[in-house]
């Protein structure tokens, strides 16, 4: 048995708040009994003298954007200490195994993976080797109050922006891991396989209060749909609203779920919840149903007017740029955020998105698809596709451009879109109509509105 077992757990980007499973990980690996440094590069510097002294490090790959700027990071942690143990874990990790391995990663794995890393370190502090393991666990873990105390506070993170009055500090938490759909683009998917996982109860409300402590005002719940097991997260809500009745809440939920539980909705929205993220992709039913997305564009018509009528928030989400994209249907696209009065809904960054390909993407064995497809791009950690038509290359390029300058400069929605609205009606050579007022509208959203399958920018890139 070793006298003393240092673990550094590394979190590079968690979508803008405290990254929920290093504070899983620094429960179970502090119950074992070693001692544990968590290091979240989305606000923090890199905690040289911890990583120095580490017997292992763990970094957190959840998303897109968090493994590639874990790869930059990597051969830094390499260099302050090359007897370290290297641990790699989350989604991205086992779609991106070679490519960590080669980095010098020790072990890599997903799915129900702190536990895992429990395991690995408890064997390790015994003396014992330690084999590669499954890479990816299925199995529930006896899921523990998360550990928040080794990261920064609340007020460093992503904040609710109320559509009146100040920002509120905002806190984060999971009822559930994994997800029973089979979305074909969803990175979630070739992992966890349609399985899910319900956290207890307890749990989740004890989580919620020690974030109330901290100064919490405000709560998202980061399923990956809120409504995998709609009791459960009734039950959570409806017991939150009781014990903390002036906390609100947003939640993520699929559009077929709106449609399947529509009478939960105003549940929602009279335990607290200000909006609900819905990730509706595309207003082409084509696409909608190569994404195997379970809804179409009449059935998202009817979510908003369902939403609309009980005075519930609804924030789409769109994958702007596919195969199929051009100047002509990216307007079209732009009109129908219009046409549904969206304007002050769509974070700017959704429309600069282009579709993402990991590797094991269901998207690999659509037929539909596979004429697009081009070879795996080791350093965008995706597979190049290409147009239908060749044109909207240089499109995609110069919108994107115009989007980031957008978000850069913080304007509001609806500013970004009206400026986006006559940049796109002049490269069509069309003369863009003058946008209803209504366009303008105000409702409440989160300070942070970067995305899993979005491209880091260069000042995340910079700071390490």
């Amino acid at each position: 048995m070793v006298n003393s077992f240092n673990v550094v757990l590394i979190s590079t980007y968690d979508l803008g708040h405290q990254p929920y499973s290093v504070a899983v990980a620094a429960a179970l690996i502090g119950d074992a009994g070693a001692s544990v440094c968590c290091n979240d590069l989305a606000v923090d510097e890199l905690a040289y003298e911890d990583i120095a002294n580490a017997d292992l490090v763990a970094l957190h790959l959840p998303m897109h954007t968090a493994t590639r700027l874990a790869l930059r990071v990597l051969p830094r942690i390499k260099e302050l200490n090359t007897k370290a143990m290297m641990v790699c874990y989350g989604n991205y990790a086992v779609m991106n195994e070679p490519h960590l391995r080669s980095a010098g990663v020790d072990f890599i794995f997903g799915g129900e993976g702190e536990a895992r890393l429990a395991e690995i370190c408890t064997s390790l502090m015994a003396g014992m080797e330690v084999g590669p393991g499954e890479t990816v666990r299925l199995e529930r873990q006896n899921y523990p109050v998360p550990d928040r105390s080794g990261l920064l506070g609340l007020s460093q993170y992503a904040h609710l922006l109320p559509a009146e009055g100040p920002p509120r500090m905002a806190g984060y938490t999971e009822t559930t891991r994994g997800c029973k759909h089979l979305c074909s683009h969803c990175p979630i998917v070739p992992v966890y396989q349609g399985r899910f996982f319900v956290i207890d109860h307890d749990v989740v409300l004890q989580d919620i209060a020690q974030q109330v402590r901290m100064g919490a005002e405000h709560i998202t719940f980061g399923d990956p749909d809120f409504f995998n097991g709609p009791s459960h997260g009734i039950r959570v809500v409806e017991a939150l609203a009781e014990r903390h009745p002036n906390l609100t809440y947003d939640v993520t939920i699929k559009v077929e779920h709106l449609l399947k539980h529509a009478k939960l909705l105003s549940r929602l929205r009279d335990t607290g919840c200000l909006f609900v993220t819905t990730a509706v992709e595309s207003f082409d039913n084509r696409i909608l149903q190569l994404l195997k997305k379970g809804h179409t564009r009449s059935d998202f018509a009817k979510v908003i007017e369902l939403c609309d009528k009980i005075n519930l928030g609804l924030v789409p989400t769109f994958v702007a740029f596919t195969p199929w994209t051009t100047p002509e249907t990216y307007l079209e696209f732009l009109r129908e955020i219009v046409r549904f009065n969206l304007v002050s809904r769509v974070p700017t960054v959704q429309y600069g998105l282009r579709l993402l390909v990991p590797r094991g993407s269901y998207l690999l064995q659509q037929e539909g698809f596979r004429g697009f497809l081009g070879r795996y791009d080791t350093d965008a950690l995706s597979y190049a596709w290409n147009y239908k038509k060749p044109v909207s290359g240089n499109f995609e390029t110069e919108i994107r451009s115009v989007v980031e300058g957008f978000v850069a400069k913080g304007l509001p929605a609806s500013q970004a879109f009206e400026e986006l609205w006559q940049f796109v009606h002049a490269m069509n050579d069309i003369q863009a109509p003058v946008l209803p007022r209504d366009c303008s509208m105000l409702m409440p959203t989160m300070s942070e509105s970067w995305y899993c399958c979005a491209e880091p920018t260069e000042a995340q890139l910079n700071r390490l």
